[in-house]
């Protein structure tokens, strides 16, 4: 039964809690995407000109690998502040960081005007984007998480999930589409930062939609109890949300960690590294090569919802452990496709390819909210999740990029994801099904712990 913090909110507030949720990541995903497609078709010319073109793309991916080395940061400093004061003014905050940065980049000087400076200019701004989305992940999947009825939790919290395919689609879109109007020299010129300043006007819906959301109910009768057992113990501090967390929870964060690698890694193989390998190796056009991400990130759109929907009623183990070895065993023949240069086997390629990856992404937000206690819930699932992306995400696209460059193949780029499959299955094998967990009933060990020592103090008076 389910305890009154979890139960269902009525179905008209639900519904605006997973649209404020779902619009706040996709604008995140969308800043963060762009810049990942940028990087990998104007960028390397635009902030690193005198270098060979594929060693400008690597220095380009570089610069996009360095966003990733933020999110751990921005992990454990909106993770810490969102499990004291609340999911929801991080999110906020999350938000008008990313947009910002994100629209100083469409103002940016390239290189041929401020020399140096502007590949530096370039990195900071990425820097900010990296610690912005670093808090954004687990503040929104949890907002949804701890609202929602506990029996469709994976179907509910899997709509802020869509946010990545949905912000990929949305980038992938703008840039097919002025790829398609401009010329290559229009859109290198001045096109190229048209996405960067829609960015703009994004956040200011995102930002008046977010802002009208009640905060987490779990969040809220978690803090008053906390502050009950502050007074119970005469106003001694609670322990930090990270040292709790790493105290009792340090084997779900590596869960968390192993569960993000096949998933981060194929993800961006699957969508940012296709636009290197299929344009230089292939000979593919890149509008050819962005239509193709976009059709995919469409049907990757629809399927998380099933997915989740799914995890609820079998479990969030077994369907993430199919999306894991789907994805490894799909990795040879989603290059053998692409080599055609077939505009449908492309297609079929990364479609395929990202509705396995959607059987990992869609329990993924329940999953980690359902392994933490409220009070450390935001740290713990933040925290496992980011720091991952640091060995995952991060460094795929430069990987793979420099297999490519090292042996003029794809069978060690498939090889480097089957690793990361393999890996991702176990550790989901070796976690605990959370499905039928109450989020206001996961008791944080320090709490019992606290409990225990007033017991004993009763009993000694």
């Amino acid at each position: 039964m389910a305890s009154a913090a979890t139960a269902p909110p009525p179905p008209a507030n639900l519904r605006r809690i997973v649209a404020a949720s779902l619009i706040g990541t996709t604008i995140e995903w969308y800043d963060f995407f762009l810049y990942g497609s940028a990087a990998a078709l104007v960028f390397n010319k635009l902030f690193f000109p005198n270098t060979d073109p594929l060693v400008g793309t690597l220095l380009s991916f570089l610069t996009y690998a360095v966003g990733f080395a933020a999110r751990p940061l921005g992990a454990l400093v909106f993770g810490h502040y969102g499990d004291r004061l609340g999911r929801k003014k991080l999110l906020v905050l999350s938000l008008l960081m990313m947009g910002g940065a994100t629209f100083a980049i469409g103002l940016l000087p390239t290189y041929t005007t401020i020399g140096s400076a502007a590949p530096v200019l370039l990195t900071v701004l990425r820097l900010v984007q990296g610690f912005a989305l670093g808090g954004e992940w687990g503040g929104a999947v949890l907002l949804v998480s701890e609202h929602g009825d506990a029996r469709r939790r994976g179907f509910w919290a899997s709509w802020p999930q869509t946010g990545a395919p949905a912000g990929q689609l949305l980038a992938t879109g703008v840039l097919s589409l002025l790829t398609a109007v401009l010329s290559d020299s229009a859109f290198g010129a001045w096109g190229w930062r048209i996405p960067f300043l829609l960015s703009g006007v994004l956040v200011i819906v995102g930002l008046w939609i977010r802002l009208s959301v009640d905060e987490s109910p779990v969040f809220r009768q978690a803090l008053a109890q906390a502050e009950a057992r502050k007074a119970a113990r005469k106003g001694a501090a609670e322990r930090l949300p990270l040292v709790s967390v790493l105290r009792h929870h340090w084997r779900d964060v590596l869960v968390a960690m192993g569960a993000r690698m096949a998933e981060n890694i194929s993800y961006y193989v699957i969508t940012a590294f296709i636009l290197v390998y299929a344009t230089t190796s292939v000979g593919v056009s890149k509008q050819t090569a962005l239509n193709a991400v976009l059709i995919a990130s469409a049907v990757h759109f629809a399927v998380i919802p099933a997915w989740g929907a799914l995890s609820d009623r079998v479990g969030r183990r077994p369907v993430y452990l199919l999306g894991a070895a789907g994805v490894g065993l799909w990795m040879f023949p989603f290059f053998s496709l692409i080599d055609t240069g077939g505009f449908g086997n492309l297609i079929l390629a990364v479609t395929v390819g990202l509705v396995l990856h959607g059987a990992m992404y869609a329990p993924q937000a329940a999953f980690f909210s359902e392994m933490f206690a409220t009070r450390m819930r935001y740290s713990g699932a933040s925290i496992g999740a980011q720091f991952a992306s640091v060995a995952a995400g991060a460094p795929a696209p430069l990987i793979a990029t420099a297999l490519l460059s090292d042996y003029g193949s794809s069978t060690p780029i498939a090889l480097y994801v089957i690793a990361a499959a393999l890996l991702t299955v176990i550790a989901v094998g070796a976690a605990k099904e959370t499905r039928h967990r109450d989020l206001a009933d996961i008791e944080s060990p320090d709490d019992a712990e606290t409990a225990t020592a007033r017991a004993a103090d009763a009993h000694t008076v």
